[in-house]
């Protein structure tokens, strides 16, 4: 019988032989490897893996440290499992709901006798002590995996409806759980080894709830530095109070609400509730005109959706007896031999200064003064800026709106009173979560749209676009997400039902990686993801729905 294994530590490029059945926290000993911080988890022949993960068969072993999103996702996993064992244990009777990133950390709510707010300094102090002692105490993270129906009795004999109904209305023959001293969870993610990981965090007071601190991204040996985002905020709980009162809540809700034939209703409504979104802001942007706003400025990340709710605010607006014209930003980049280049020397198309600033503010002005302006055209093939006598003129009631990703930085429009500029962010803030303590990110709901676009209409891979987007995400944590709290209002284009409409498209898109490249893993992570949502048919789907710009079939040119 073979004693040993080799591993081959894509890290360094060794190969060493190891015992059978060595976790991987004993191949990082083997190996004496390091890393600049925490190592959380590992690619295994490209597929993420704990710590815990033994080995007995040859592998492909590639360590990451929290300075990688995975890691930082095994890192935050593990902490909220703390998070919700210590407030079980100050406050049995307690439910916690973890819900959304914001504000540089996780948002979240302690509900007593339904009802918020109760949770005293004390109590609170009581909290965060006890998730220091749980971390210290170094517990492990025990994984469990046995028949699902088992899992399902399992966490309704402990009071957890919503992991019970999330397990109960998939498809999965076994299911995983975790036990930490006693207290069950489950995690769709693989979690670190055991407590003692996880040492940096705090929990503060934060706009009616708390805020879960994490390490900083980038230097994850200090706190991530606290920014408060009210109005994203904001967004997040009016839709969420939406869902409340559509019975809602969790995806195990939305599976059942499939299965028993009332998806139909849900599509309906999400629409409808969209649909008035749109039509309160052209009429606040139609009061803003009286009072002499001439220009809407719309911003948001990549597959936000920021298209078709121009096309459909213009026609609110045409409703309300204004005049929408539509500029484009990307019509005043400048040359490309011009075009500034970033840390890799690759051009930076999503910088700022991309564009030629001084010339889209002369003719935004000149436009508001009613002067006749020469449009550009931005020409994509030759990379020039050329000009096709296109000239534009605003009549009276004419309103300008203007699409770009820099649409809200000040620096785009200073020198354009503020009274004339209406602002508008756009993102897919996902706001239905798995259950109580598995939320959904808004960056996979957009990952998920651009993956379906890109294939459909770009003829892009999943990994073409998976390889694009840590670069995407570098230039929307530059250039668009420190200026949203500057919008006038803020748009959420997720809706309830999306991810269950986008699966049946985007899997087979998914299934396409190869298991050999690195973009597998990241695959293989969002399959699993999808894998707790039931299809939905997208027949039923008005031809204006915003999902359509992704799946197809809209009525919109764009």
């Amino acid at each position: 019988m073979q004693d040993t294994v080799e591993i081959h530590l894509k890290n360094t490029n060794q190969k060493k032989q190891v015992p059978v059945g060595s976790s991987l926290e004993d191949i990082i000993k083997i190996f004496d490897f390091k890393m600049p911080y925490l190592i959380a988890n590992a690619k295994v022949n490209n597929r993420t893996e704990s710590l815990a993960y033994k080995v007995y068969r040859p592998k492909l072993v590639e360590f990451m440290d929290i300075t990688s999103q995975s890691a930082m996702r095994t890192y935050v996993r593990s902490l909220c499992f703390i998070l919700a064992k210590a407030v079980n244990d100050i406050l049995p009777e307690a439910t916690t709901y973890i819900e959304h990133a914001v504000a540089k950390g996780y948002f979240f709510h302690i509900e007593i006798d339904n009802e918020l707010g109760k949770v005293t300094d004390s109590q609170l102090d009581e909290i965060r002590k006890r998730m220091h002692e749980i971390a210290k105490a170094d517990y492990p993270f025990i994984s469990h995996e046995e028949e699902t129906d088992e899992v399902v009795k399992l966490f309704r004999e402990n009071r957890m409806e919503d992991k019970a109904l999330l397990l109960e209305t998939s498809n999965f023959l076994y299911s995983r759980y975790f036990e930490l001293d006693g207290y069950i969870n489950h995690f769709y993610g693989c979690l670190t080894p055991s407590t003692g990981y996880i040492t940096i965090f705090d929990i503060i007071r934060y706009n009616g709830g708390f805020l879960l601190q994490i390490p900083n991204r980038t230097t994850p040996d200090r706190l991530e530095d606290f920014e408060r985002q009210d109005k994203l905020l904001d967004v997040y709980r009016e839709h969420l109070h939406f869902l409340k009162m559509t019975g809602l809540n969790n995806v195990g809700d939305l599976n059942k609400a499939k299965q028993v034939n009332r998806i139909s209703d849900v599509i309906q409504i999400a629409e409808a509730y969209q649909s008035k979104q749109i039509g309160d802001i052209a009429a606040q942007i139609t009061k803003r005109y009286e009072e002499g706003v001439r220009v809407i400025l719309i911003s948001g990340p990549s597959s936000s959706g920021k298209t078709t709710f121009r096309k459909r605010l213009e026609i609110q607006l045409l409703v309300n007896m204004l005049k929408p014209v539509g500029i484009s930003l990307d019509d005043y980049f400048v040359n490309r031999e011009d075009t500034p280049k970033d840390e890799f020397g690759d051009f930076d198309y999503e910088s700022l200064y991309a564009l030629d600033l001084i010339r889209f503010e002369e003719d935004m002005l000149a436009l508001m003064k009613g002067v006749e302006v020469e449009m550009p055209t931005y020409n994509f093939t030759t990379g020039k800026r050329e000009y096709r006598d296109n000239r534009l003129k605003i009549d009276p009631n004419t309103i300008l709106i203007v699409e770009g990703i820099h649409g809200l930085n000040p620096e785009l429009t200073a020198h354009i009173p503020e009274e004339k500029k209406f602002m508008v962010y756009v993102s897919a803030l996902t706001s239905i979560s798995l259950d109580n303590h598995n939320w959904i990110p808004a960056s996979d709901n957009r990952l998920l749209r651009r993956m379906t676009r890109d294939y459909t209409y770009r003829n892009y891979t999943a990994m073409d676009t998976i390889s694009r987007w840590k670069s995407v995400r570098r230039g929307e944590d530059k250039w668009i997400f420190p200026y949203q709290e500057n919008a006038d209002v803020m748009f959420n284009s997720a809706m309830i039902y999306e991810l269950g409409a986008i699966r049946r498209h985007v899997e087979p898109i998914l299934q396409q990686v190869p298991r050999k490249a690195p973009e597998y893993a990241e695959a293989y992570r969002l399959l699993k993801f999808l894998s707790y949502f039931n299809y939905i048919t997208d027949r039923e789907l008005p031809p204006t729905s915003l999902l359509r710009e992704f799946v197809g079939g809209s009525s919109f040119r764009y």
